[in-house]
């Protein structure tokens, strides 16, 4: 019986925030199958990545908020072994398009894991956490999710054409990582964890962030151009001028009462990337795979 605490731990509704990861490479799959697209998504959002959420609740056993649980309620043991069960279905769904995906979720899940656990626990070592979260979230998320629903192999890691925006998802997951940890300084610092934003202090990791969002406007923007979509950019524009906008309220905000670097603008931070990266990527889908003019006639 799996206990209401596991169900809440492993959190499956913030998968929402990584969804455009997968969206951005389904826009540039050149292969789209029914079939692959359905395992993929489902190995990602609905076991891999409440998986790693869970296991890692259940060596954080955290007091106060965590990213989207405000109150989480305390682990019960079941949660280590429902959290591995999650992985095995997440692998064995990549196995069915191919066992180069289902090694890929397992890397993924074997670092994720390593996020945590006692002995290695990456969490605390700020910069070092910040690059593998970044990169694994990023880039090597794109790369899987592109090789899987295309059903192809390891080398897609180093093809350009790949490389390229997997950077760029690294880049954006890079400046929006401090921001996670901006009210978990105190939770953060009673186990010993001094994440990069406790490093950075709570400005300082805001000013850290903006210079990352920064760089990702202008890679994105580069990268539609060089595709010769320039007329993407001005989508690509309003859809991060609500991001923009409440990041630059809540900085505003910090600047003068740092009691501002709370869950609740955190999560509203979250949500309006979520909404905003999501919808974006959606229709760059559409428009990039040509459903959205065949849509028009």
């Amino acid at each position: 019986m799996i206990s209401l605490s596991t169900l809440k731990h492993l959190r499956i509704p913030f998968s929402l925030f990584l969804m455009p990861v997968f969206f951005f490479a389904l826009a540039l799959t050149p292969n789209l199958n029914e079939t692959r697209l359905l395992l993929v998504f489902l190995a990602l959002h609905l076991f891999l990545y409440p998986s790693s959420n869970g296991y890692n609740s259940y060596f954080d056993k955290d007091e106060e908020s965590i990213g989207g649980l405000k109150h989480p309620p305390k682990v019960t043991p079941d949660l280590y072994w429902v959290a591995q069960a999650f992985f095995v279905i997440a692998l064995i769904l990549g196995g069915l398009i191919s066992l180069n995906f289902g090694l890929m979720l397992a890397v993924y899940g074997l670092v994720s894991m390593a996020y945590s656990h006692p002995s290695i626990r990456l969490k605390k070592y700020p910069w070092l956490s910040w690059i593998i979260a970044g990169f694994f979230q990023g880039y090597f998320t794109f790369a899987m999710a592109y090789a899987g629903l295309s059903d192809l192999d390891w080398g897609v890691f180093i093809k350009p054409h790949v490389a390229i925006p997997g950077f760029l998802t690294s880049l954006m997951l890079w400046g929006n990582y401090p921001l996670t940890q901006v009210y978990q300084h105190k939770e953060d610092s009673k186990r010993g964890d001094k994440t990069l934003s406790i490093k950075l202090g709570i400005q300082g990791t805001f000013v850290f962030s903006s210079l990352l969002f920064t760089l990702t406007g202008a890679g994105f923007i580069w990268y539609f151009m060089s595709r010769s979509q320039d007329y993407i950019i001005w989508t690509y524009l309003s859809a991060m001028a609500p991001i923009l906008v409440f990041f630059l309220i809540w900085f505003v905000f910090i600047r003068k009462n740092e009691a501002y670097a709370n869950y609740s603008w955190a999560m509203g931070m979250n949500s309006i990337s979520a909404i905003a990266l999501n919808a974006f990527f959606i229709y760059y889908f559409l428009e990039n795979t040509q459903i959205m003019q065949v849509m028009n006639y």
